[in-house]
């Protein structure tokens, strides 16, 4: 248990038979009346942000979390089998607890975040940006750069990413895994 004043950005606690993450916090002090936390906390399970109010002094169940990597494998029907790097253990999670799995390559690193507690595997991050190769992409027309207009190019692992059109295939993009937003071009 932990009071609502420790609560910082990043601590997980369990409410209402959920798991959330605080996202946001701010210590408020009222002229008038007492202190209190106001937080936005994130739902580990659909994603949903809700805003909410706690007294100073009021008891949480806090939950520890422990965030290991781990590298991708492969694809098995509706889940993503993972090994742990330190233990060799392969694991399988469920395709939709993956962020960015759409941009995920044999290879990657994943952050993989558990309830250290039950050892349930909560969610698994890719890296914010990734870089993929474009396996295909309509051919640019020279000259045709002068407004900032996208085309569909479609990369490595299979998804879509609007680029420029002055991107070929064969060229490395760097993407944005939350959005699959094009960053940039990188040089090889």
């Amino acid at each position: 248990m932990i009071n609502a004043q420790d609560i910082k950005i990043g601590t997980c606690i369990r409410m209402d038979n959920s798991l959330y993450f605080c996202i946001d916090f701010l210590h408020v002090k009222p002229g008038k009346g007492n202190t209190f936390m106001r937080t936005k906390l994130k739902n580990v399970v659909d994603g949903r942000v809700l805003e909410r109010r706690f007294n100073i002094g009021e008891k949480l169940e806090d939950v520890r979390v422990e965030r290991r990597p781990y590298q991708f494998l492969y694809t098995e029907g509706a889940d993503d089998i993972f090994m742990n790097n330190e233990t060799f253990e392969q694991i399988p999670i469920a395709k939709d607890l993956v962020t960015g799995s759409a941009f995920m390559k044999e290879g990657d690193t994943v952050e993989v975040v558990s309830d250290a507690s039950s050892e349930t595997i909560l969610y698994a991050e890719m890296p914010i940006k990734t870089i993929l190769k474009v396996t295909y992409t309509e051919p640019g027309i020279k000259g045709d750069t002068a407004t900032n207009t996208l085309k569909p190019a479609t990369v490595e692992t299979g998804a879509t990413v609007r680029v420029p059109l002055f991107i070929n295939e064969g060229e490395l993009i760097e993407v944005d895994t939350r959005d699959g937003s094009y960053v940039g071009r990188v040089k090889a």
